[in-house]
């Protein structure tokens, strides 16, 4: 049925790399879909169907993680051993740091005037330097594997992201 054995990008079938065509990946991620569904072993033995809820738990899972750029990269970093969020060392650059929170103070009192204008004009900023982290990101993890500065861009997007949905968030309340 499913080879549990095989890594996110092998079960879809994709090449091991950090830019990943999305067409593609949705692709392959409804093919596979349609194979393991459980309800195309409705009417199988327990086992099988037990085999094919875990199976769909598996691409789903697979999907998720290819899907979004900070998980995929965070993915790519463990299958070469480095894990990106090791509580360890939450150390991040403080230039990178001191701008963040410039963006939240600049977010905070946008909220407090209810200036849409201002904070959308700030998810674009945010949104901007991520997708710009993202090639860079990918430059790392594509040529040269999983380098010390590339597990330091994974936890930067990932701040981003998370500042991307406060101001999305944001915006929600003033609108």
């Amino acid at each position: 049925m499913l080879d549990f054995a095989r890594n996110h990008f092998e079960l879809f079938g994709l090449p091991v790399r950090y830019s990943v065509d999305p067409a593609a990946l949705d692709d392959a991620y409804r093919a596979l879909q349609r194979r393991v569904h459980p309800d195309r072993h409705a009417a199988s033995d327990d086992a099988s169907r037990r085999l094919a809820l875990q199976a769909a738990a598996r691409v789903n899972e697979a999907y998720r993680t290819l899907v979004d750029p900070v998980e995929r990269a965070r993915y790519l970093l463990a299958l070469r051993g480095v894990d990106a969020f090791d509580e360890t060392d939450t150390s991040l650059d403080v230039d990178f740091l001191e701008r963040q929170l410039e963006r939240r103070e600049r977010a905070a009192e946008a909220l407090d005037a209810r200036d849409e204008g201002a904070l959308d004009a700030l998810l674009r900023e945010v949104r901007g330097d991520a997708k710009a982290l993202e090639a860079s990101l990918g430059a790392l993890l594509d040529a040269q594997g999983a380098p010390p500065a590339a597990r330091s861009r994974v936890r930067e997007l990932k701040f981003l992201d998370k500042l991307a949905g406060d101001l999305d968030e944001m915006l929600g309340q003033v609108a």
